[in-house]
This record gives C-alpha cells, sequence and structure tokens, in this order.
C-alpha cells in the first residue's frame, strides 16, 4: 500500500510540473496587461517603467524561473490590477466555491445513487423508466438556461427561495460558511441543485450500469438463497460493489464542479472564485489567472490521488496490478 501511494505521489508531482509550463507560458503568451493599466496618453518612458515594475521586462523562461521559486515558497504572484497577492484574493473566495461544490456533490450523490439503483432493480417500471428520461435531460440542459428557470420560478412565480447572494453567514473553524443558517441554506439551494444537476444524472447512470451488472452475479443469488432479506441484499452486498466507479467519477467530477462553477456562481451571484476569475481574464491580470489556474490542477492532482487511494481500498486488485506493472 505504500509503494502504490508513493508511486501515486511522484507521478501527482511530476503532472503538477508539466501543467505549470503550460498554464505560465499559455497565459503568458495572449494579449499585453500594459495596455490595460496604463493611460493610453502614456509616453514610452512610462510605458518602459511600468513594464520594468510588473517585471515582463525579462524573458518568458525567466519569468517562469522566478515564478517557480516563488512558488515553492507559497508566492503565486501578485495581482496587477489590485496590488496583492493573487493567493490571498483566491483564499479569499475559496470558502464559498467549495461550499458549493461540496453541496452540490452530496445533492449528485445522495439524490443519484438511490435512484440509480431502483431504476436497476426495476428497469421495466415506468418510475424507472421516468428517472432515465430525466437524467438524459440532465445531460442536455444548459447550465445557464436551467438555472434562469430555477430563479423564475422559485425566486420571481412562488416567491420561496431567493435568487442571488450567499444570504447569512457563520464562522466554523474561522471560515465563514452559510449552510449552519436558515436563510444561508435557502441561499445555497438554487445555485447547488443547478451546479449538481449534470452530475446527478451521471450518477444515476453509473448506478443503474452497476446494479444490473451486479444483480445477476451468482453471489447476490446465493446471498437472496440464503435467506438475507433484500434490504440487506441491496445495502451490503450490492451497494459495495457499485460504489467502484461511483466513488471514481464523483472524484474526479468534484474537481470539475469547483473547476467550471463559474457559470452558475455568475447567474447566482454567488461570491465565490468565477467572479474573479472572469474579471482578472478581462483586465488580463496574468498572475490571478495564472494563480487560479495552478490551484485547481492541484485540485484535481489530490483530489486523483484521494480517489485512486479509495479505490485501491475498496478493491484490492488495483494495488497488486500497480506492483505488477
Amino acid at each position: 500500500m505504500t509503494a502504490f501511494v508513493v508511486r501515486r505521489l511522484l507521478q501527482s508531482m511530476i503532472v503538477v510540473f508539466a501543467m505549470s509550463l503550460l498554464v505560465f507560458f499559455g497565459v503568458n503568451v495572449i494579449g499585453d496587461p500594459v495596455d490595460m493599466l496604463i493611460n493610453p496618453e502614456a509616453d514610452q518612458e512610462d510605458i518602459e517603467a511600468a513594464i520594468r515594475a510588473l517585471g515582463l521586462d525579462r524573458p518568458i523562461h525567466e519569468q517562469y524561473w522566478y515564478f517557480l521559486l516563488n512558488a515553492l515558497q507559497g508566492d503565486l504572484g501578485k495581482s496587477f490590477i489590485f496590488n496583492e497577492p493573487a493567493l490571498k484574493l483566491i483564499l479569499q473566495r475559496m470558502p464559498a466555491t467549495l461550499e458549493l461544490a461540496f453541496v452540490s456533490l452530496l445533492m449528485s450523490v445522495v439524490i443519484g445513487i438511490p435512484l440509480g439503483v431502483y431504476a436497476g432493480l426495476r428497469p421495466e417500471s415506468r418510475t424507472g423508466k421516468t428517472i432515465m428520461a430525466g437524467s438524459i435531460l440532465g445531460f442536455s440542459l444548459p447550465t445557464f438556461w436551467v438555472g434562469l428557470m430555477f430563479i423564475m420560478l422559485f425566486a420571481v412565480y412562488l416567491g420561496w427561495l431567493p435568487s442571488t447572494g450567499r444570504g447569512d453567514t457563520r464562522e466554523l473553524f474561522g471560515i465563514e460558511v452559510s449552510f449552519l443558517t436558515w436563510d444561508g441554506l435557502k441561499h445555497l439551494f438554487l445555485p447547488a441543485l443547478n451546479l449538481a444537476l449534470t452530475n446527478i444524472s451521471l450518477v444515476i447512470r453509473l448506478s443503474r450500469a452497476g446494479t444490473r451488472e451486479v444483480v445477476h452475479q451468482d453471489y447476490i443469488k446465493f446471498a437472496l438463497a440464503k435467506g438475507l432479506s433484500r434490504r440487506r441484499v441491496v445495502l451490503v452486498h450490492l451497494m459495495k460493489n457499485i460504489m467502484i466507479p461511483v466513488v471514481t467519477v464523483t472524484g474526479l467530477e468534484f474537481g470539475g464542479l469547483i473547476a467550471f462553477s463559474v457559470v452558475t456562481e455568475t447567474i447566482f451571484a454567488w461570491p465565490g472564485m468565477g467572479k474573479l476569475i472572469i474579471d482578472s481574464i478581462l483586465l488580463l491580470d496574468r498572475p490571478v489567472v495564472v494563480a487560479y489556474l495552478m490551484i485547481t490542477v492541484m485540485m484535481f492532482v489530490v483530489i486523483n490521488l484521494v480517489v485512486d487511494v479509495l479505490y485501491s481500498v475498496l478493491d484490492p486488485r488495483v494495488r497488486l496490478q500497480d506492483v505488477k506493472g
């Protein structure tokens, strides 16, 4: 098990280094932030002074080297626009985005797995077919359109839920969270559900496919023949085996929830990292964009590592195959 984790850690370090190259060079060859920061009537001397102040007068490979050295010390650069550390700006917005992503992931699992298992156990029933039809809609409907429809229905017409903002928050371990207050939960529900729709559909289809495959296995038939209740067979024997692909895909999708929550945060005016990165891209604030992308990469890498370890715990054959490889 230790060798398996060490090998995955080394692979993760290589991935982070390769992505840092792609992210830094990819962002720094697009546009000229100096044009966005200085007065259009500035003379050449002022322009050159601004370029030197931003460190853009050095060759691109030298800029990357300094970025890499500073990143190892936890410094991902200073924002051109706000003149503050880019990491600080992102960390200020991160709790709201992480809260939204965690609640969305929880919704995906709590809603998706029971519906998928039911559809797998009773595939020919009307309810099972309706669940699968609904999962297709979850994949097909655009997130921004669904979000607008949620606002129109639940906030405008029915008036049940607020449409924008984060609501009241309460401090938990030094971090402001909204799920500990009733007002915060009401503000959180719609954006979390909107962000979770695609994942709910994905979990439904994975759970159904796993159930249809496992339910016909001999050990399930043997368990039923021994007189075990159908509920125990489903909850213990069936669920353990269908959870492997669900855990893998759901874990990977969590990184996607964080990275691609921009649309949902924009529609519901959720004060997370999405608005910050959109503004930074428009203003060519390179340090903030690079920092955001690197943090996202790190999240994906860490999530992949955790998923690999969980996968190996659920299925020891993964470790054995890795050792043989």
